[in-house]
């Protein structure tokens, strides 16, 4: 697990141009989708599959089978059968009823990985739907045509995907280049028009863990670069505070085989490997306080917890979760009824994450702390001269404070509470959509809390003894961070300053700094 890991970091999402649908994907092939704008194409195994698979339904219907929402209707209204002519309307009613999510629409990368996952779900070939159908999502990814899909008021599925699903009938309304337009003038704008759906289609459009698993997917993709991130800020914490890079030494991990602790532990060293300033100070201190000295135990337990989320996420993205499935049995159809849908497992590793991501941060308020308190660190207050006149660093801290007070909120996990639905006949509900939408937000955070930190070190450094060299990995992220952040004198207007190391933790620019210098990081 852990070389599979190391391999696919190897990847750089936004460099994969086209990923080709039909065999199982990477997260890293999902992001490239569904935040760069990879094409999407079918292979000829996945045209095959859904041909197969739509040819069900219809034998189904030819021979009378009651076949839950294909004429039937649903949750507790699965005992109404529905007659054949009536199919139609039936698929259509279901995305007009269930289009009930409300405020503020969902980020467009949400709604292209939601639409991303649908094309997984029901790739699989055991939905039913026809390759047409699920061409117009292909076209709307490939064209960047974006539904308009509120985020608000989902318990795992449904309510966000029937407004994605509507702009196919030419209802509801969806983004071109930025535009918010009705559907229909937004499908004649790329030169499309709206498509009648058949049995089966409106429910496989609206149901499975599709939207969970398409954000649950981003966050989880951020997440997993922040927390290499926070080795590279953590050892260079380390370092300008004259920190000892004993407690990282590899005989104290290989006591504890955590695989994870020992790959930060490792981390750090080379990132230190070549500092002046880590020869110099390796003795100063007997032993440094918690937040410096137990890096790897933190950072390593949250990655374990990222790592166990990553297999799951990767699992679901390549998972049928529709529900009924059609299975081609020798002599008949066979619809099997069941609850692949239910959203538990991303929900719970989605909850989990968010604590995992919580800690790194705690940490990492912790250490910024550390450089910004002069009696710890034995710099200015603040890191300003003529502290008083200048308030220097002193704010940004309340910042991470504000911050991570909103990342332990959201670290309450949505999984654990329930409220009935559908008249009883829900009477279980996962709440992995909420888990995986606040999972979203803890990730957002979590980078903003790293780029304060990073900020500080930055601002320490003008004070550390003259000729005395960082390490050549700390040396290539404060020259880039110098080429746009400068060194303050005085007080100045933080905030762009903070937005430009945001992004630079975002984008992955200061891992590859310095994966520039030393190699790939563990």
């Amino acid at each position: 697990m852990v070389e599979r890991v190391k391999e696919e970091k190897n990847l750089r999402s936004k460099e994969i141009k086209k990923v080709t649908l039909g065999n199982p994907i990477t997260l890293d092939e999902f992001v490239a989708v569904a935040r760069y704008g990879a094409y999407v194409e079918f292979s000829e195994s996945y045209r095959q599959r859904i041909e197969r698979s739509q040819l069900l339904v219809e034998k189904g219907i030819n021979e009378g089978k009651v076949m839950y929402g294909v004429n039937t209707g649903f949750g507790a209204l699965s005992t109404e059968l529905i007659s054949p002519e009536k199919t139609a309307q039936l698929q259509r009613n279901i995305l007009l009823s269930h289009a009930t999510s409300v405020g503020e629409p969902l980020e467009e990368e949400d709604v292209r990985a939601t639409m991303l996952m649908v094309l997984q779900n029901l790739g699989q070939g055991y939905s039913g739907v026809r390759i047409e159908t699920l061409e117009m999502y292909r076209q709307f990814l490939n064209i960047g045509l974006t539904p308009f899909a509120p985020r608000e008021g989902s318990v795992g599925y449904l309510s966000p995907e029937a407004h994605i699903a509507l702009v196919l009938l030419g209802e509801g309304k969806a983004f071109v280049n930025g535009e918010l337009l009705t559907a229909k003038e937004a499908l004649l704008r790329v030169g499309m028009g709206p498509i009648v759906l058949t049995a089966k289609e409106g429910l496989a459009l609206t149901s499975g863990t599709t939207s969970p698993t398409g954000m649950g997917a981003l966050a989880l993709y951020d997440m997993l670069k922040a927390a290499t991130v926070a080795d590279i800020i953590g050892a260079m914490t380390l370092e300008v505070l004259k920190g000892t890079t004993r407690a990282f030494d590899d005989r104290l991990m290989s006591v504890r085989p955590h695989q994870e602790q020992r790959n930060t532990a490792s981390n750090i060293r080379r990132i230190l490997e070549d500092s002046m300033i880590a020869k110099k100070f390796v003795d100063y201190r007997l032993q440094d306080a918690l937040s410096l000295r137990s890096i790897p135990q933190l950072h390593g337990a949250a990655k374990k917890t990222l790592l166990d989320a990553l297999k799951t996420i990767e699992i679901e993205i390549n998972s049928c979760c529709d529900n009924p499935i059609l299975w081609p049995d020798e002599d008949a159809v066979g619809a099997l009824s069941g609850c692949n849908c239910d959203s538990s497992y991303v929900g719970i590793e989605m909850d989990s994450a968010c604590i995992a991501a919580t800690t790194i941060a705690k940490m990492s308020e912790r250490r910024n702390n550390r450089l910004i308190n002069g009696q710890h660190s034995g710099y200015p207050t603040f890191l300003i001269r003529n502290a008083g006149l200048n308030s220097g660093l002193m704010i940004p801290q309340y910042t991470q404070a504000g911050i991570l007070n909103d990342m332990k909120i959201l670290s309450h996990p949505a999984t654990v509470d329930n409220i009935p639905t559908c008249a009883d006949q829900e009477d279980y509900v996962a709440m992995g959509y909420n888990a995986a939408k606040k999972a979203r937000k803890v990730a957002i955070k979590l980078e903003y809390v790293l780029a304060i930190e990073l900020l500080s070190i930055h601002c320490a450094h003008q004070f550390v003894e003259r000729g005395l060299l960082p390490g050549s990995a700390s040396r290539a992220v404060l020259a880039r961070i110098a080429r746009t952040v400068p060194t303050m004198e005085e007080d100045t207007y933080l905030y762009p300053h903070i937005q430009t190391l945001i992004e630079m933790v975002h984008t992955g620019e200061i891992i590859e700094c310095v994966e520039d210098e030393i190699g790939k990081l563990l």
